[in-house]
């Protein structure tokens, strides 16, 4: 086992899966559990850990010594790689949607990615537009050399490989499949991973965060009956919110003593409790969320208190 291997084998560990029996401002009838997958580190924390896993070890046994990738100015992917790259080793170059944050202060989100040594890279977004393009990333390999390359949001196969092993977990913590396991969708490598994964009795639905018509999912949905995509929780699109959905995230934090953050795990958990109110889970079902980890875009609104 080489050094990378034995030092993702030691950081590796289910996370735990916590009961919450009085989470919602009002009883609705499912027994809800939550992956803690924001506990799996202190940096590279929830979905972010289990995509970067399998694409740190190939980009090691390719020989690259680089990675690079595409966000916007909040990425938590962008945040993650810079800390994956400090952890194990690796150099790091972030590409960032917006050429005119060149010359502006920096939010937290690249102040951090740049304290943990990551070469950040501002483009328009007419350039930002063709990442994935082959040409492009050509020219982006010309002028940095040898990367190995991440896509915006980390996913991809490997990512879906690593995101695939929350299922087996959940299984042994939980002596079975459970009825339902939600998570919240931005570019679908993790609900992918879940639903290759997920035993023929398990729904997974994922919620997605973005207003996104043309949405398209990084595996065959038809190929999985157990799949539900919902669309009605994004609160006016990525990384908006309404006072309603941080209202709803204060009051879930207080009875639950959980930090969640507005644009990804909080509209999730809006969205299971809605649905439970509509009669969308049966009676006592078993509903397990993913707490996909990105707590540094958590809003200071949320520490506002509540006149």
């Amino acid at each position: 086992m080489d050094e990378l291997a034995r030092q993702l084998s030691q950081l590796a560990g289910n996370s735990p899966v916590q009961l919450l029996s009085d989470p919602f401002p009002e009883p609705v009838g499912i027994r809800l559990l939550l992956k803690r997958d924001d506990l799996l580190h202190p940096l590279v924390s929830g979905n972010k850990w289990r995509k970067l896993k399998y694409n740190l070890l190939e980009a090691r046994k390719q020989g690259f010594d680089t990675l690079l990738t595409f966000g916007g100015a909040y990425s938590n992917h962008l945040y993650a790689t810079a800390a994956a790259g400090n952890v194990f080793g690796f150099k790091t170059i972030g590409v960032v949607r917006g050429e005119e944050l060149a010359n502006v202060p920096r939010n937290p989100t690249l102040l951090f990615c740049e304290s943990c040594g990551m070469d950040v890279q501002f483009v328009s977004r007419a350039e930002y537009r063709r990442k994935e393009e082959p040409d492009y990333l050509l020219s982006l390999t010309d002028r940095f050399g040898p990367c190995y390359v991440l896509p915006e949001g980390g996913t991809n196969e490997l990512a879906m490989r690593g995101a695939s092993e929350i299922m087996p977990e959940l299984i042994a913590q939980l002596g079975n499949g459970p009825d339902y396991v939600c998570c919240s969708v931005g570019t679908g490598g993790t609900v992918g991973g879940l639903v290759q994964s997920a035993p023929s009795e398990t729904t997974v639905v994922g919620f997605l965060a973005l207003n996104a018509s043309d949405f398209r999912l990084p595996f065959e949905r038809e190929t999985h009956l157990n799949f539900r995509l919902d669309n009605q929780y994004a609160f006016g699109g990525y990384a908006r919110t309404t006072p309603d959905l941080l209202y709803f995230i204060r009051q879930f934090e207080r009875k639950t003593g959980v930090l969640l953050e507005q644009v990804y795990t909080g509209k999730m958990l809006y969205g299971i409790y809605d649905l439970a109110r509509q009669g969308f889970f049966p009676e006592g079902a078993a509903v397990v969320a993913i707490h996909t980890g990105g707590l540094q875009g958590r809003s200071l609104e949320l520490d506002r208190s509540e006149k």
